[in-house]
């Protein structure tokens, strides 16, 4: 049975258009089709239609029942349906927080929260969309500090929120002169982190410098490189592709937060983008359109 509650299936009723019986576009027959061609499911089963037959009672009562990995491979693929839906008929972007809440209901579904959680931490607490707001302020709030108390107060922004999403620091962050070092593991992989707070962007001569780093380290060490001020498209030219570093920027972590998408979320699109088309840097905008 799902850890779907009552309140996620009200946001789902209104982002798949279920409230009066329906699914999206589909009907009883291409609902039955989808179903089997994805999931190998017979959403026609009896088993599923304990509440009634319409299309939605059927997908609530499947999504009710089955276990929470199920229910988040058979949201995904609506999600993927309603996208092409939606670009398919040229319709407006969604706003910004349902696409968020959708991904949240994700990682809640698979667990992401807890995931990564080291040995003999306690389990992270369960937040709302409140936190969301709490670290887009805080960043916000950077923009008023003069340059070393806005690297320390950078240095705990980033350190809660890596804790925050369940990408527990394997090394805390630190400040070191005019950066800020740190380590985590995602998906079993190890990322060093480095941050820079400074007015300016980063330029290329940094990110040559964080990439020789990984260089000494083991071949299967990869890199996060936080630009608070972003990057100058001269620099990423010069710094190339096909390298170990993916760059994320102020905006990106701010228009995250906006939309209220995992740092889980943003950082695995970004990774997995640089190793689709070999750049380093990806924005938000173009990760979720």
């Amino acid at each position: 049975m799902s850890n779907i509650r009552s309140i996620d299936f009200r946001f789902l009723d209104e982002a798949l258009g279920m409230e009066s019986g329906y699914v999206l576009d589909f009907s009883d027959r291409t609902l039955r089709d989808f179903f089997a061609d994805e999931l190998d499911v017979d959403i026609d089963d009896q088993s599923y239609a304990k509440d009634g037959n319409s299309k939605a009672k059927r997908l609530r009562c499947y999504l009710r029942t089955v276990n929470d990995l199920s229910a988040s491979k058979a949201l995904k693929a609506l999600w993927g349906h309603r996208i092409a839906i939606r670009e398919r008929r040229r319709d407006e972007p969604d706003g910004s927080t349902v696409q968020g809440r959708f991904l949240q209901l994700i990682d809640k579904l698979e667990g992401r929260p807890k995931s990564n959680t080291a040995a003999g931490v306690a389990p992270l607490p369960a937040f709302g969309i409140e936190k969301f707001h709490d670290f887009k302020e805080r960043l916000v709030a950077l923009n008023s500090l003069e340059p070393h108390r806005r690297g320390y107060a950078f240095e705990k922004f980033l350190q809660d929120l890596f804790n925050t999403f369940g990408l527990v620091a394997r090394e805390p962050f630190r400040l070191k002169g005019e950066q800020i070092d740190g380590s985590f593991i995602m998906g079993g992989e190890t990322y060093l982190v480095e941050a820079k707070w400074h007015n300016s962007p980063s330029g290329a001569e940094p990110l040559h410098v964080f990439h020789g780093k990984l260089e000494q380290k083991a071949a299967w060490a990869r890199g996060i490189f936080i630009s608070y001020s972003g990057f100058t498209a001269e620099g990423l030219h010069a710094f190339g592709r096909a390298k170990r570093v993916v760059c994320v920027d102020g905006l990106d972590l701010h228009e995250s937060l906006n939309r209220e998408i995992t740092l889980i979320h943003l950082l695995e699109s970004k990774v997995r983008r640089a190793a689709e088309n070999g750049e380093p840097f990806t924005c938000v905008s173009t990760l979720f359109p």
